[in-house]
């Protein structure tokens, strides 16, 4: 179990959504660690364009988690599109912080997004909104995201995240097992 003087560490992140909130859930859980989520501002675009304005985003998120709580671990996760030549891209990025001063980051899975979608985005339409049109779905952003839609449901906005947030706290681990060295 982890504790920190006979209290359970807290993960606190940077958003109300429940598809990510449940992925870092999932992680906080099997480790015996609080979760919380929080309203934060991203400071990047609604829709965040591209790898460096998504990680932006999920990096001030995480600092921002931890400036306003008392949480032991602040977590950003923040969903984005990039384009690479012509095509774009579903892209993801976490960030997770601790009280020391540690920053470690992380990106996941990434999928092509159907070319007529490319207008809109680059226009400046939130991907949320596109795909809740597509699908004739509401708030597909908080359940199965669009991973989920462009997967059959075989991988959820949720399980993308999670990944994300696995490959933080195995980051962690590995930079806390280095220090004790």
């Amino acid at each position: 179990m982890r504790k920190v003087m006979d209290r359970q560490l807290k993960i606190g992140i940077g958003t109300l959504n429940p598809a990510k909130i449940n992925a870092v859930k999932r992680w906080g859980e099997d480790n015996h660690m609080v979760v919380e989520g929080f309203s934060v501002p991203s400071g990047v675009s609604a829709q965040p364009m591209g790898d460096e304005e998504t990680l932006e985003g999920a990096m001030n998120r995480a600092q921002a988690v931890l400036e306003t709580s008392d949480a032991d671990f602040g977590m950003g996760l923040e969903g984005g599109v990039d384009c690479i030549g012509e095509d774009i891209f579903l892209c993801n990025w976490g960030a997770l912080v601790d009280r020391s001063g540690l920053v470690l980051t992380a990106s996941g899975a990434r999928i092509p997004l159907p070319q007529r979608f490319k207008k809109e985005l680059v226009g400046g339409k939130e991907l949320g909104d596109i795909i809740d049109d597509f699908a004739k779905q509401t708030n597909v952003r908080k359940n199965q995201g669009t991973i989920g839609i462009f997967t059959n449901g075989l991988i959820t906005r949720e399980d993308m995240f999670h990944h994300v947030v696995m490959l933080l706290f195995g980051q962690y681990d590995y930079q806390k097992n280095i220090r004790m060295k």
